[in-house]
């Protein structure tokens, strides 16, 4: 990727896979009306493409018995609702598990910000991090 970062970029920075740190510092900037960089945000959405073209339509998902596991829908592009719930049930980890069940995109002024969220996390906790598609995630509802 060619893409050059300024020296005046003041936001987080990928290196060759998605860290902790660098979720963290991502939401933190999403968080003061910052930017991710087009060259980090192009990455990640390459990456993402290329991890859901490998996976099967239909994914079953196991929970441990016991095992806290949060269930989430129709987030709708509120970023700040997003951040509201990750503070409440903890942020997600391989023992922290979510799966969001739909509607990330659409009515919200902060879709960018919440699907590169869970894009990152998704890419981060692959097996601990789930996004079932919904209506909003269709071409008809984004035209």
């Amino acid at each position: 990727m060619l893409a050059v970062v300024e020296e005046n970029y003041d936001g987080p920075h990928l290196d060759d896979v998605i860290t902790v740190d660098f979720v963290n510092e991502m939401i933190a900037t999403f968080k003061k009306q910052g930017k991710l960089h087009r060259k980090y945000a192009f990455k990640i959405l390459l990456d993402i493409y290329a991890y859901f073209k490998e996976q099967p339509t239909l994914v079953e998902i196991d929970v441990p018995a016991k095992q806290r596991f949060t269930i989430c829908g129709d987030i709708h592009g509120q970023f700040y609702d997003l951040c509201n719930i990750f503070d409440i049930n903890g942020f997600p980890s391989e023992t922290n598990p979510y799966l969001f069940n739909g509607d990330f995109v659409d009515r919200g002024s902060f879709s960018v910000e919440t699907i590169f969220t869970m894009f990152s996390y998704k890419l981060l906790y692959p097996n601990h991090f789930f996004l079932s598609r919904g209506n909003h995630e269709s071409d008809v509802m984004n035209k």
